[in-house]
């Protein structure tokens, strides 16, 4: 820069910094917007230039396909917390859970296991917080845990079937937890609790 670019007839680009130039030509390549005022000569600048913006036009694409895919992961984890904050805010007792045909159990179960496999695919959405305490799992995680216990103790096998699977995939979800993000090396109760301070929550809060 200059001599190997051609200029726009009455750009100003030619009193400008060579550096500022390249900056200015490196930019509009990568963001695909090809304003022609500077233009590369040489046949090698002609080859590198389209694959700038290619490269950009992946970056962008990558970028786009990101935020379309974190955003339902962060969706199904927060209707997760909300499904939990509800329960336990209901308080049901182990005869209904035991009532329940294991329904409503083997639901909750359903949802933490595709929230482990959002934890596994986009482990960057455990950054992301949940604003007020009912849409988080950080606070609503260890609640599941003790909707689990009286479905194994329950009378109907169906019941009992469905509190063994939530019981076995809220271990999975913890496993990962600690695993990937916390580290405490605890079990489930340990690393919810490690989750929800991680977080700034209270797990035992109302």
């Amino acid at each position: 820069m200059p001599e190997a670019f051609a200029f726009a007839p009455g750009s100003v680009a030619p009193r400008e910094p060579a550096l500022l130039d390249s900056l200015y030509m490196s930019i509009v390549t990568v963001t695909t917007l090809g304003l022609g005022d500077i233009a590369p000569g040489e046949s090698r600048l002609r080859l590198i230039s389209p694959l700038e913006a290619l490269v950009g036009f992946a970056l962008l694409t990558a970028t786009v396909s990101w935020v379309l895919e974190v955003h339902p992961a962060l969706t199904r984890r927060r209707i997760l917390a909300v499904r939990l904050a509800l329960l336990r805010e209901a308080d049901p007792t182990a005869q209904q859970i035991d009532s329940t045909t294991g329904a409503l159990l083997d639901g909750i179960a359903n949802d933490v296991v595709r929230v482990r496999i959002d934890f596994t695919q986009y482990a960057e959405a455990s950054c992301f917080h949940d604003g007020e305490d009912n849409a988080s799992l950080a606070a609503m995680a260890d609640h599941a845990l003790t909707l689990a216990r009286p479905g194994q103790a329950a009378r109907r096998p169906d019941v009992r079937l469905a509190g063994d699977v939530l019981d076995g995939a809220l271990r999975d979800l913890a496993a990962v937890l600690d695993q990937r993000f916390l580290h405490t090396g605890g079990g489930p109760r340990e690393v919810f609790a490690a989750y929800a301070a991680d977080h700034g929550r209270d797990p035992g809060a109302p």
